[in-house]
């Protein structure tokens, strides 16, 4: 059905479909970087039940350092913080094109003469929420 469409709407369904790969992209991102934070967050909490005397060590690529408590807590509230704000951007970066998505499938279904819920809208491929 891609070959019988006018220039203008190829180019927005190929835009579609770059804003989806740039959604599942953004996803993926959001999604590590929440696992991450949820990792962090519980080596904070399980520093509470730790002794401040008891030797730690934290990695260091292939190997394991020794470090005191009080360095410890602070990389990680400071990995905390930092792991916040990359989901947050990340949400509001997965809203945008979102938004932008659902703003030119609304352009491409309105050029194709199709609106939404419109008889000639077939070649939109998996219809509405295919995002």
């Amino acid at each position: 059905m891609q070959g019988n469409l006018p220039p203008e709407a190829q180019e927005k369904l190929e835009e579609l479909q770059d804003l989806q790969e740039t959604a599942q992209q953004v996803a993926v991102q959001k999604n590590q970087a929440e696992t991450q934070l949820t990792e962090a967050q519980n080596a904070l909490d399980e520093l509470e039940n730790i002794d401040e005397d008891t030797t730690m060590y934290r990695e260091v690529g292939e190997l394991f350092v020794k470090t005191d408590f009080d360095e410890a807590q602070d990389d990680l509230e400071e990995k905390v913080d930092s792991l916040e704000i990359r989901v947050e951007t990340l949400e509001k970066q997965e809203e945008r094109v979102q938004e932008q998505f659902e703003s030119l499938q609304s352009e491409l279904q309105d050029m194709l003469g199709g609106g939404p819920g419109g008889p000639q809208g077939p070649g939109m491929g998996g219809g509405p929420g295919g995002a």
